[in-house]
């Protein structure tokens, strides 16, 4: 019966790959991209590749899901018999994203609806939401897998590099990032998000190939001792992307699942081109 079944609501930039989306029913909410000539909804009518292809002519900007999609997903839902609700999304501090998902639900009281903050971003959010689903099922209650998917916030973490800072910078998404990180000596960041779901360097190197490198190793830091789930998403870097994924594969050999994608087009507005990302959650 779908009544004592749970939904799952995510944002598109929790960059869930469409094979789960497709397997587990998740709902998604786009994001807004916009441009000079035209608004665009997140992995809907506009793709990755499209976003880069203009970078040339220009950088757009990013926007919350508009009050009208997110209400249409919420009345999706509770139209097909849906009782109970999990929404998942890319950090508050980050998005005002969370706060109007959070905002819409008190207007669907026939939905108990819990509203989950990752204070994380991409993947790194993404993996909450496959947990959340793989939790339903296996047959445990909305209270259980909300306690379990707040356990697991603060031990998942994404380690990021990119090519340039300024994506992040143009879209006042820098956060506790120098914006001057030494780049008349290459010295590049590896970013993550810290615990209120804002963007901070981890470490620094000089040099992208170094970055990587010392992400790699925060990564097999993070997940020793613990089972774990493994990602690599990248920015438009595919050949570059899966030679990291294979070699952080057999260097940390004892995952669950792995997932490795292209970050969603509203994500590449803010990173640019020649992000690599590393995510890992423990799932003990």
């Amino acid at each position: 019966m779908k009544n004592d079944r749970i939904a799952i609501l995510i944002d598109s930039c929790t960059d869930v790959p469409k094979e789960y989306i497709d397997k587990y029913g998740m709902f998604v909410v786009p994001l807004t991209i916009i441009y000079s000539f035209g608004e665009f909804q997140d992995g809907v009518n506009i793709t990755a590749d499209e976003v880069y292809e203009r970078f040339s002519e220009e950088i757009p900007r990013t926007s919350l899901p508009t009050g009208e999609t997110i209400m249409e997903q919420f009345s999706l839902i509770e139209q097909q018999g849906y009782k109970k609700i999990i929404v998942v999304t890319i950090s508050s501090g980050l998005s005002g994203t969370n706060n109007m998902m959070a905002l819409i639900a008190k207007e669907f009281p026939s939905l108990d609806c819990r509203v989950i903050d990752t204070k994380n971003i991409g993947i790194g959010a993404g993996f909450t939401a496959i947990l959340a689903a793989q939790l339903i099922e296996e047959g445990l209650g909305l209270d259980e897998i909300e306690k379990k998917l707040q356990q697991t916030l603060s031990k998942t973490k994404i380690f990021f590099c990119v090519s340039t800072l300024e994506y992040l910078k143009k879209g006042g998404r820098i956060g506790l990032v120098s914006a001057v990180v030494g780049s008349a000596l290459g010295i590049k960041p590896v970013i993550s998000c810290n615990e209120i779901g804002t963007y901070y360097t981890v470490k620094k190197a000089r040099g992208l190939k170094k970055a990587i490198s010392a992400a790699m190793e925060l990564a097999t830091k993070h997940a020793a001792g613990h089972r774990y789930n493994l990602a690599v998403a990248h920015g438009g870097v595919p050949a570059d992307a899966h030679e990291i994924f294979e070699r952080l594969k057999s260097r940390l050999p004892d995952y669950k699942e792995t997932f490795f994608g292209q970050i969603s087009p509203a994500l590449v507005v803010h990173t640019g081109p020649g992000l690599i990302g590393i995510g890992v959650q423990p799932l003990d």
